[in-house]
């Protein structure tokens, strides 16, 4: 393939996700092939922006995607392949050592999908995590919860945000899990896929950051208004902001975040972690990471902030000379802010929300969203806590929490 030659990037996206990501591919001369779900063809994906659009079933397995992959490769050689959704990334990792193209294998991939793994491998490094044990060994199970004081979170090793997690206040409630869990007949949501976790009270903190050459060269650090379990699980309204840029709570998170990207062994790509600061000793102590841009229109908050898309970041870095250092350049340094929820209307009207700090209106059905940005920390908490009360009264709708990913 000459240097004038398009390269050929595969993504997988198993959920509507990465529209920048694909066109910010195309802006650089790229061939753009995006394989998904049958059920999200009649998504708004920027077809201007890719050469083959490729639907499998919606109950596709790892394999038809590597069967569609090799499909691909067999007219055009591959340049990468890269997961836009995580439940992808394990896909994307087996898909590399099928066809030997470079990014994170699978083995490497599932530290960023296995709670479990994830850590075990942050323990190791020494950074804080609330104790758990696998949901296995039965001796253990009756150890850890002798040892460690109730309550506890069940949690699902792979999902994603708060689907699955239970919280646990007895041992006698946690056999009845466990039972139920291996009742099931899918042998991929029993008890062994499960971690069980002391339950740490406290504000949940993501960093969300731009990794080349095994480092974050950006991060954002942000706080939700409560913590993702509890709006999954109680309902309300979703809110996140950027952290005040010189409080120590920030210094403290970049460094903590950079050990764990450290630790995993990410070189270059895009993560998304999230820490939480326990109420009871002040002290941070890491909850997960993955290697995705986060959801819940996060990326725009950041970009609101920063003037940098992650999404288009990260295309610049899976598409750059591996001889080059990547160098993050901020537009920049302000706080922005995403106030979120679901609606009871299949399209809110948010025109009667004026105010100019306002740079982007969530448009998704059954669901109402701002963004807004100031150059000033107060200004924008002010702004999402009073638009979190008005929603309350003209949009909220409450819908039970997820078991599984639909």
């Amino acid at each position: 393939m000459s240097e004038t030659s398009p390269r050929n990037i595969v993504c997988l996206a198993s959920y509507f996700k990465g529209v920048e990501f694909l066109r910010e591919c195309r802006r650089r001369n790229c061939r753009v092939f995006l394989i998904t779900k049958e059920k999200l063809r009649a998504e708004e994906w920027p077809h201007d922006s890719i050469d083959e659009f490729i639907t499998l079933p919606d109950d596709a397995s790892p394999d038809h995607f590597i069967y569609a992959v090799t499909q691909i490769a067999r007219r055009h050689k591959l340049s990468r392949v890269v997961a836009l959704e995580e439940f992808d990334v394990i896909t994307a990792g087996l898909i590399r050592e099928h066809l030997r193209l470079p990014g994170m294998t699978s083995a490497e991939a599932r530290l960023f999908r296995d709670k479990l793994a994830m850590r075990g491998v942050a323990e190791a490094a020494r950074v804080n995590v609330p104790e758990f044990v696998h949901v296995l060994n039965y001796a253990e199970l009756h150890e850890f919860m002798e040892g460690v004081p109730a309550p506890w979170v069940l949690k699902p090793r792979t999902d994603v945000s708060a689907i699955g997690i239970k919280k646990m206040h007895d041992a006698e409630q946690v056999w009845r899990a466990i039972d139920a869990l291996d009742a099931r007949a899918r042998l991929n949501e029993q008890s062994s896929f499960y971690l069980l976790e002391r339950f740490v009270a406290g504000e949940v903190y993501h960093v969300d950051s731009i990794v080349s050459g095994g480092k974050a060269q950006f991060a954002g650090v942000s706080i939700y208004g409560r913590p993702p379990m509890s709006v999954a699980h109680e309902g309300g309204v979703f809110i996140s902001h950027s952290l005040e840029r010189k409080s120590r709570d920030r210094r403290r998170l970049l460094e903590i975040n950079g050990q764990v990207i450290k630790a995993l062994g990410l070189r270059r790509g895009v993560t998304h972690a999230e820490f939480i600061k326990s109420a009871a000793d002040g002290e941070f102590y890491f909850l997960e990471i993955a290697a995705r841009v986060g959801g819940a229109y996060i990326a725009e908050a950041l970009e609101a902030a920063s003037g940098l898309n992650l999404w288009r970041e990260w295309a610049k870095l899976e598409l750059g000379d591996d001889a080059r250092a990547y160098k993050a350049e901020p537009a920049r340094e302000e706080y922005g802010g995403i106030v979120l929820s679901l609606a009871r209307q299949e399209w809110p009207d948010t025109s009667g929300y004026t105010d100019a700090e306002i740079v982007y209106r969530v448009r998704k059905p059954y669901h109402v969203g701002l963004v807004v940005r100031s150059p000033d920390h107060a200004r924008a908490r002010e702004l999402l806590d009073g638009y979190a009360r008005r929603f309350a009264d003209e949009f909220i709708a409450v819908a039970p929490p997820l078991e599984r990913p639909e």
